[in-house]
């Protein structure tokens, strides 16, 4: 079996008073995929925002390459080779879409993506580039949102709803990019509502039910009556 790029350890997150996460125990091996299902309010953006450190936690918690980085900035999470597509693309509406992706080359890493290799996946973003990225549709400012992690040349890539409100071709677009934004060992985490496409693309998957692993599995063989029963917390 690959390495552990990552793993969690009694993962625990709140919101002031409210517990979103309990004890989360998961892994990622070295160019392994794998899928985050689950119903709204499972916990399954807490766990991303957690791991890219925009929400704080014991250092312990979250273990990256042997090295505990939980309570890092996200800053310093990037630096280490960890990106993430936000859920709502949050772009910079004040600049144009190939400024927004040079701020993700801003990190520093070498690698292979740089705007020539994100112009040839996603064409289109060439010939918008010096459009507000605000003004792109929908499924375009995916794209950027996409690209902008990858101009971090990241190790682990972590996908917030990527399909999320999206049109049924512009889906089709970004998924059969998915091999080759991945082509190369890198690691990803994928969040998906459409627990086909999640299952399609990944190796594993992890369904949570309210903020705990309520099923965990191959996604060739697991039974869809299973991740049912999961998913809505019915035993």
């Amino acid at each position: 079996m690959a390495d552990q790029v990552l793993k969690t350890h009694n993962l625990c997150a709140h919101y002031g008073d409210f517990q979103a996460l309990f004890d989360l125990d998961l892994s990622i091996a070295e160019g392994e995929v794998i899928a985050i299902i689950g119903a709204n309010g499972a916990g399954k953006t807490t766990l991303m925002r957690s791991i890219a450190g925009l929400n704080s936690n014991n250092a312990e918690q979250i273990v990256y390459r042997d090295e505990p980085i939980g309570a890092l900035r996200a800053d310093q999470v990037a630096t280490k080779g960890i990106a993430l597509v936000p859920e709502g693309r949050q772009l910079f509406p004040s600049l144009s879409v190939e400024e927004n992706l040079i701020i993700g080359g801003r990190v520093g890493r070498k690698g292979p993506w740089n705007l020539k290799a994100l112009y040839q996946l996603f064409p289109i973003l060439e010939e918008r580039r010096n459009q507000p990225s605000t003004s792109l549709s929908g499924g375009q400012q995916q794209m950027v949102a996409i690209g902008r992690a990858l101009m971090a040349n990241p190790d682990l890539i972590l996908f917030d709803e990527i399909s999320l409100g999206l049109a049924p071709v512009i889906i089709k677009t970004i998924y059969d990019a998915l091999p080759n934004i991945i082509d190369d060992g890198m690691s990803a985490v994928i969040v998906e509502q459409d627990i086909s496409k999640a299952l399609a693309v990944s190796a594993r998957f992890y369904c949570l039910q309210e903020g705990r692993v309520a099923l965990e599995g191959d996604s060739q063989t697991v039974e869809r009556e299973a991740i049912s029963r999961a998913y809505f917390g019915v035993h």
